[in-house]
């Protein structure tokens, strides 16, 4: 595999080739998003005087304020403004580059992260609201003894074109596989339904995610 595959598929820079849903309904996280905004608008229209604060509720910031996050296994103290998000966060605070900003708008699915196992858009969750849970990004997955079976999958299926999509297939892939370990071709496609990719590689992608089934989370 070469050392750019390997970049890739793990969000690690590597200077050598050795370099190391329970409720049964099928949503997209990009379905998701579009139900909320339109939701969030309807709500405006209805009641345009309501507050925007509610009595009892602490405000914070909007100065800097302490955050605290597990990113794969490793506590991380940070000082951000509350709209900082979590992608944010990762790349500029923390240098975890393996997500990649691309829509910002949380409907391309190449900032996918994990969050308690869940597959999340990192560009539209804040950091502030991830605090005590477990984040995973691509560059949790390899371990000491090689790439994750997804990842192995994605570089045996040529499942990668330009790249920049390729770290949050992965990670939705991980994710959708250890809640599924056997899906059909029909719920691979639907786990994956919030990603974009550009290049249309969507054929080796699907390849890829069924080549690794049976994936669970050592």
């Amino acid at each position: 595999m070469s050392p750019k595959k390997n970049e890739i598929l793990t969000g690690l820079p590597c200077e050598s080739e050795e370099a190391s849903d329970s409720s049964g309904l099928s949503v997209s996280r990009r379905d998701f998003f579009k139900t909320v905004s339109i939701a969030g608008i309807a709500t405006g229209v209805i009641s345009p005087g309501a507050t925007h604060a509610q009595e009892g509720v602490r405000a914070i910031g909007p100065n800097s304020v302490p955050v605290e996050l597990m990113i794969n296994g490793q506590s991380h103290k940070l000082k951000i403004e509350p709209r900082v998000t979590l992608l944010d966060a990762a790349r500029n605070q923390l240098d975890i580059t393996g997500a990649k900003r691309v829509c910002d708008r949380g409907s391309c699915g190449a900032c996918t992260m994990m969050v308690d196992g869940r597959a999340v858009y990192s560009c539209s969750t804040l950091a502030i609201e991830v605090q005590g849970k477990e984040i995973r990004t691509v560059e949790g997955l390899a371990n000491a003894d090689g790439l994750h079976p997804v990842q192995q999958a994605f570089c045996d299926t040529d499942g990668l074109m330009c790249g920049f999509c390729t770290p949050g297939y992965v990670v939705a892939a991980v994710s959708m596989l250890e809640k599924n370990p056997n899906p059909t071709p029909e719920e691979a496609r639907a786990g994956l339904d919030g990603n974009i990719c550009r290049c249309g590689t969507y054929a080796r992608v699907l390849e890829a995610t069924l080549k690794a089934q049976g994936v669970r989370r050592g």
